[in-house]
């Protein structure tokens, strides 16, 4: 099932998926993720749970709902007064958020979600914000600083058994600002 947005922004659906967000969100601070129900959701929200399944189809949809919202950022990234310092304090940021137990459950929802694109469309949208900063300076493309900083981040948070350590972070962040 698709997530429902657009709905009118500051009504009565904008409230109830909010309670229900920040419902999922708190059980998930208190428990394991794997012992979080709709049933508890929905009362935790006040709404009965065909109001979850009406909307979000299944407990995944959900959780991967409120990942993606997680995901939006709250600023802008670091301004330090330099396109390779702004790239490596967004990145480090990046590692450090996501490579934490809650960072690494918020990807796997994201994968689990209808839209994980939007995950590249965030962070394709903070990487752009950080070159658009500098427009006399030569500078990689959004997409090369994706393919070779943000995807071997994600692949080593999901896929190994230790992140990226910040060297090697740094490392590929000199190879995407080349020229």
């Amino acid at each position: 099932m698709a997530i429902k947005e657009g709905l009118r922004p500051g009504g009565r659906s904008a409230r109830v998926q909010e309670s229900i967000h920040s419902a999922a969100r708190q059980l998930l601070e208190e428990q394991d993720r794997t012992t979080v129900t709709v049933p508890q959701i929905a009362a935790r929200a006040g709404v009965t749970p065909s109001t979850i399944y009406r909307r979000w189809g299944d407990l995944s949809t959900l959780l991967a709902d409120v990942a993606l919202a997680r995901l939006r950022p709250d600023s802008e990234p670091a301004n330090t007064g330099s396109l390779r310092s702004d790239v490596q304090a967004w990145a480090e940021q990046y590692l450090d958020e996501m490579s934490s137990e809650p960072g690494r459950n918020m990807l796997r929802d994201v994968q689990c979600s209808t839209t994980p694109v939007y995950c590249a469309t965030i962070i394709g949208g903070q990487l752009q914000t950080i070159l658009d900063r500098y427009p006399d300076e030569p500078k990689p493309s959004v997409d090369r600083l994706i393919n070779l900083v943000a995807a071997p981040t994600v692949f080593r948070i999901l896929f190994s058994a230790a992140p990226l350590e910040v060297e090697e972070l740094h490392r590929l962040i000199e190879i995407a600002l080349q020229q």
